[in-house]
């Protein structure tokens, strides 16, 4: 296992050196020291490191933010913090610290936290890491298939709502790179900027330590300021169905595809979540569900099919009391089936509901439409 060792006293660095190297039954390949914490930051970034000893005592930047920023790198790095202060203690555990040592280092103490170490990586060698694709859930409430158990959907378990939040916000940007300064404001704006960081980084930490239960799948990169998310072998329900999508004129011959899509819209994009950044996605994907059904209703009116069309039309009256253009299509249908009580009942419905919500009425072209529809219905 390659260490590295992060002091700004030489004499500790050299004390912990000496007395790792003493541990006969360790393979421990010392491949760096640091009185300066930043160059620390560097050699995670760059290479492989399984352990780090930090002081959390350190110039230019507390050990433990200093942890955050190397695990923020590194979700896997086992970090045991080495100071000569108890009160920390408290927060080297919340950051999920393998051990915390205070000075000066026993070697009987330093062999206990020794045994842990190789404890966790004998696990983690355990465990392979499952390529098998992965099906997951946006469109209502996120859900993903389970590794051990295919076919069998559970929630993802975050340790707080902020690190649920980033994900799926990272998730809805997938592929691309969003700035840590732009994070910080969605999420931390009444946050003082330096502890804000801190948070960020205590967050990404706690992300990638969920997403290790899926192995390689979920990649967060940490590049020009920002963080990436990439997925491998993940299937995205929303991904797969927009996909699906593409704008195919309807025939009898691929009119049952067109109804899967529709049918395969199982509710709204991040449905259970209140992320206001969510709602442009969300509107989004709703009127490409909207026209598709709209245009399924209107081809089976044009082929005469009309308890289709009434029952297409229903689905998304169903769905959304207030879309105008589906409450429209039914007024005009219910008149072409002679049913003038359905269409009264459809336009007040509409009106009544638009005047509750939002304090309007209908569009002009539909208040139109009903008067002359009403002036049709009275005695000649």
């Amino acid at each position: 296992m390659k260490a590295i060792l992060i002091d700004d006293e030489v004499l500790a660095l050299s004390y912990l050196e000496l007395q790792l190297l003493k541990m006969e039954n360790f393979s421990l390949n010392i491949i760096g020291k640091f009185t300066k914490p930043y160059d620390a930051l560097d050699i995670v970034e760059h290479a492989k490191v399984d352990i780090a000893f930090i002081d959390i005592e350190l110039p230019e930047i507390n050990g433990i933010e200093l942890a955050e920023r190397l695990l923020e790198y590194d979700p896997d790095l086992m970090v045991v913090f080495v100071t000569a202060y108890q009160e920390y203690a408290v927060d080297a555990f919340e950051l999920n610290a393998i051990d915390y040592i205070v000075k000066p280092v026993r070697f009987d103490r330093l062999s206990k936290t020794m045994n842990r170490i190789l404890s966790k990586s004998t696990a983690r060698l355990d465990n392979p890491d499952p390529h098998q694709p992965l099906r997951m859930t946006m469109f209502k409430q996120v859900m993903i298939e389970e590794p051990q158990s295919p076919g069998q959907f559970t929630l993802m378990q975050w340790r707080t709502f902020r690190a649920q939040e980033l994900f799926l916000y990272l998730l809805q940007h997938r592929g691309q790179l969003v700035r840590k300064s732009f994070i910080v404001d969605l999420l931390w704006s009444n946050t003082d900027v330096n502890k804000a960081y801190s948070q960020l980084y205590t967050t990404i930490y706690h992300i990638r330590k969920t997403l290790t239960a899926y192995g390689k799948r979920f990649q967060i990169k940490s590049a020009n300021e920002g963080y990436l998310l990439e997925l491998n072998h993940i299937i995205l329900d929303v991904a797969l169905w927009e996909d699906s999508m593409q704008t195919i004129d309807i025939s009898e011959d691929n009119l049952e595809l067109h109804l899967e899509k529709i049918n395969s819209y199982t509710g709204e994009y991040l449905q259970e979540y209140d992320y206001w950044w969510a709602e442009a996605e969300r509107h989004r994907l709703k009127q490409l569900w909207l026209n598709t059904a709209l245009s399924v209703g209107s081809w089976y009116e044009d082929q005469q099919r009309f308890g289709d069309a009434l029952t297409t039309y229903l689905q998304i009256h169903r769905l959304y009391l207030i879309e105008e253009k589906s409450s429209f299509a039914l007024m005009k249908l219910y008149d072409k089936l002679n049913e003038p009580q359905k269409t009264i009942e459809t336009y007040q419905e509409l009106t009544t509901r638009l005047k509750e919500e939002y304090d309007i009425l209908p569009g002009n072209d539909i208040q139109q439409w009903f008067k002359e529809w009403q002036e049709k219905q009275l005695p000649s």
